[in-house]
């Protein structure tokens, strides 16, 4: 099989998880979940219209949408995504009520981080600025949204594109952020997607701009990949309860 039909085969496959027989269970009918970050999340998406195959963007919360909405139509789940491309935590939280808690999702998806490390953040926020936005966030929305479920994303990069030249010194401020985010899983006990790791295993079974075109966006593969360790991991937190 060739590459090229191998990365598709990425994008149509997600049903061989062998997930449970309804994803995410836990979820009622009209329940709402909400897809929050930067450009990984945006994926392009349009910003207004009705047009659903363009408002989700092209990326793993499209893809999950697709999955989710296909194996349960009869709960009528509500898909939204909201992520902006170039934004940080400080972006995120300007628009936080508006754009989250507003929308009163039953389940939340975070992926924020790459945008705040020096190298791209203009006001050069520290691994400690970082933190203190993001713990500020999260705890105004436990205490906004009790019944909220809350998915962390961890911020990952691939020596790739124009992020190769200097991936040695951007991955040692990553890697602050990263802890970050186990950090707050841990502290508001949440679960936490280890993308990094998922990545750097799937580097053994192809060449990393396979699964990413720059570095920190993916490739439709690596959106796919996204989808299954998304999926599973919300799964295992909450699929049997």
């Amino acid at each position: 099989m060739s590459r090229r039909i191998c990365s598709v085969a990425a994008l149509f496959f997600l049903p061989a998880l062998a997930i449970a027989q309804e994803p995410l269970p836990f979820l009622h009918a009209k329940d709402v979940i909400v897809f929050q970050g930067d450009s990984i999340t945006d994926g392009g998406r349009q910003r207004t219209g009705s047009d659903y195959n363009h408002i989700m963007g092209q990326d793993y919360a499209y893809i999950l949408a697709a999955e989710i909405g296909s194996e349960s139509p009869e709960r009528n789940l509500t898909f939204i995504n909201r992520g902006i491309s170039g934004e940080g935590v400080p972006q995120l939280t300007a628009r936080w009520q508006r754009d989250t808690l507003a929308l009163h999702p039953a389940l939340l998806s975070i992926l924020v981080g790459i945008n705040d490390l020096p190298s791209a953040a203009p006001t050069r926020e520290t691994a400690a600025d970082y933190e203190a936005a993001y713990d500020k966030l999260l705890a105004e929305t436990v205490a906004a949204l009790p019944a909220t479920k809350i998915v962390l994303g961890e911020p990952f990069m691939l020596s790739v594109g124009r992020f190769k030249a200097n991936y040695a010194a951007d991955m040692v401020e990553l890697k602050k952020r990263q802890e970050t985010v186990d950090r707050l899983g841990a502290r508001y006990h949440l679960p936490v997607i280890h993308y990094q790791k998922l990545f750097d295993a799937a580097c053994s079974r192809a060449p990393a701009d396979h699964w990413s075109w720059d570095g920190i966006h993916p490739t439709y593969a690596g959106h796919g990949l996204m989808a299954k360790e998304w999926l599973r991991v919300v799964d295992q937190q909450w699929g049997s309860r």
